[in-house]
Formats: structure tokens, sequence, C-alpha cells
């Protein structure tokens, strides 16, 4: 094709390219590697003992805990099998496991603790996990007090 069609077609094609330069951009990268699949956990709830007051240790508090994961789903899509991804029941249940589990003073502490089990799956090539402590003891009223971290695979 040559004049003026050919322009039009040719700027439609850069204009093409440069979105996915900047869909890429935005995704997740790891090894080189476009991530842009993630699975996310929303609303995990569970009973922990955490905080910096004894009183928070001994009495306990709701957490509710999110999780996103950075994993190439393509391999579980293509079989159609679970063991080819994150089984998010599993990984609900361990999350649960840790925010009952042996109490810590900082939420930060708690949110590290969930991304290292949520890294041990050498499919997750990075996480965000935000620690909701909506009964967090405070001087002035909240709705809510959360941490959220960010950690990728090294």
């Amino acid at each position: 094709m040559t004049g003026i069609g050919a322009e039009i077609r040719s700027v439609r094609l850069n204009r093409a390219d440069s979105t996915t330069r900047g869909q890429r951009a935005r995704a997740t990268y790891d090894y080189g590697r476009l991530v842009p699949d993630r699975i996310t956990l929303h609303g995990i709830a569970a009973r922990g003992r955490h905080g910096w007051f004894a009183y928070e240790q001994e009495q306990g508090q709701p957490f509710v805990v999110d999780v996103d994961l950075g994993i190439d789903t393509r391999p579980a899509a293509a079989s159609d099998e679970l063991s080819d991804t994150v089984d998010y029941g599993t990984l609900a249940e361990a999350v649960v496991g840790i925010v009952e589990g042996e109490p810590v003073k900082l939420v930060e502490t708690l949110a590290q603790r969930i991304a290292d089990v949520c890294l041990d799956d050498t499919r997750v090539h990075d996480v965000e996990v935000t620690v909701h402590k909506p009964e967090a003891p405070t001087t002035v009223p909240v709705s809510d007090v959360t941490v959220t971290i960010r950690r990728a695979r090294t």
C-alpha cells in the first residue's frame, strides 16, 4: 500500500505498538519476563493476638488480610489443572494460620510473615499484602488501620 492510506496505517500501527509498550510498562517484571497476571484474595478474616500492648496479645482482635499475587496463569489456563496454579483456598488457610498463630507486636511483622509464605511458592513472582487492623487502639477514632507491603522474588 502506498500514499495516504499507507501513512494512516503506519500511524495506527505505531499507536498500537506504543499502547502495548505502555501496558508492558505498567505490568510487573521479574527475571526479564512480563508477569501481568494477578490472583487476588480480599477479606481473609481471622482473630489474632498481635499488637504492641499486652492486652492486645491477651484478648486478641479481628484482622483482615488482602493478598495480591503476581503469577503467570498461562500454564493453569492451558492445562485447566489446579496443580498448575496457586490454590487460593490453601493459601487463605495458610494466611489464617499465620494470623491466628504466634503473636507479634507490629502489623508490619505480620504482613512480612504472610508475604514470605506467599513467596515460598516459586511460581509467585511478587506479592502485595495488606493487613487491616480495624480495632487498632488509637487516640482518635479511625475506621481502619492498614499496612501494605510489596515484595518480589530476588
